[in-house]
This record gives C-alpha cells, sequence and structure tokens, in this order.
C-alpha cells in the first residue's frame, strides 16, 4: 500500500489558545450549562415570589451587608483578573505566577463572606419555600466558587513547577480567568433576587 502526503502540518503548534483550544470550548460549554441551570433556579425563585401572598415568607428580608461585601469583593476581582489573563496571553511567567497568588487569596476571600452570608439569610433551609429557594441560590453560586478556587489552587501551584513554562498552561490559565468572570457576573442576577426583589 503506498502513502501519500496530502500536507505536511509538522510546523503547526501542538495546542491552541483562546477559541483554538479544545478546553476553551470545554470551558464555554460548561458555563452555558451552569448558566442554564443558575436560570432555572432563578426562575422558580421569581415563580414562587409570584405566587406567594408575601414575600418574603414568614422571615424578614435579608440583611444585605454581606452579599453586598460579596458583591464588591467580586466586582474588584474583575481587575486582577484580567492582568493574570494578558500575562498568561504574553506568557509571562513571573508576572503569571504573582497574579495567581494573588488570585488565590482573591478566590478565598468570597468563601470567607459567604460562611456570614448564610446566617444573615434569616430564615432555615428547611422553613418554607422561600428558605429553601434561597438556599439554592446561594449553594450553587458557592459551589461555583469552591470550584473555581481549586481550579486556580491547582493551576497555581502548577505554575510554580517545571510544567509552568509549557505555552498549555498559559492557555489554562486563561480559561480559569475566563470562567472566574462568569462566577463574577452569575452573583449579580442572584444578588437582585436574593437582596432586591424582597425589597420591592
Amino acid at each position: 500500500m503506498r502513502h501519500r502526503v496530502v500536507a505536511d502540518l509538522s510546523a503547526l503548534p501542538l495546542h491552541g489558545s483562546g477559541s483554538a483550544s479544545v478546553t476553551w470550548w470545554g470551558t464555554l460549554a460548561f458555563m452555558l450549562i451552569e448558566g442554564t441551570g443558575f436560570a432555572l433556579v432563578i426562575a422558580v425563585y421569581l415563580y414562587l415570589a409570584s405566587i406567594a401572598p408575601h414575600w418574603p415568607i414568614g422571615a424578614p428580608p435579608p440583611d444585605p451587608w454581606p452579599g453586598t461585601i460579596l458583591l464588591l469583593i467580586l466586582l474588584a476581582s474583575v481587575v486582577p483578573n484580567r492582568m493574570v489573563s494578558r500575562w498568561a496571553e504574553r506568557e509571562d511567567l513571573r508576572r503569571v505566577r504573582i497574579g495567581m497568588v494573588v488570585m488565590s487569596v482573591v478566590g478565598l476571600l468570597p468563601l470567607v463572606v459567604r460562611i456570614y452570608e448564610f446566617g444573615a439569610l434569616n430564615v432555615s433551609w428547611d422553613s418554607n419555600a422561600y428558605g429553601s429557594i434561597l438556599w439554592v441560590l446561594l449553594g450553587l453560586h458557592t459551589a461555583h466558587i469552591l470550584t473555581d478556587v481549586a481550579d486556580t489552587l491547582v493551576l497555581c501551584a502548577v505554575m510554580f513547577t517545571r510544567h509552568g513554562d509549557n505555552k498549555r498552561r498559559f492557555g489554562d490559565v486563561r480559561d480559569n480567568a475566563l470562567y472566574w468572570y462568569f462566577v463574577v457576573l452569575t452573583w449579580l442576577p442572584i444578588y437582585a433576587c436574593i437582596y432586591l426583589v424582597p425589597r420591592l
């Protein structure tokens, strides 16, 4: 059997970055799936609010301070997150290492505030439908913060090994930054549901 070379692809890079990466598409698909889950839970929350004679049910509105502090932390985190993404695009290992340490700390801060936020809801998860949907909203978002923080911590550790100077790892850092934007953006409608809707 004779083999015929159709094209010489040996000069092509072994991996891509951004939309040329399979990991980027996987991250995007994950965000679309999880975004749909958030949309469904928000729809349930709004449906329950629309049929309840009083909202919130059997509890005062949540204390907005922990959620607002968390909102401010998340919005402020966009700046270092963007810087890390740019440094990864430039493959600046020293700055990426610093940025990943910063983002690891920044990712842990919302989890500390979230502990107080659950207590400030003024309702237990098993009190009624209002309490249940509130805890589900907060629980889902907490799970996403934990997911990204775990990924950030692992990537941070990898960037300090001999594998850190691998072009593929820089793409992973950019994908991680993309997911953090998703975590920040999803908090905005959830914050509105939890803290603004009960006060309308």
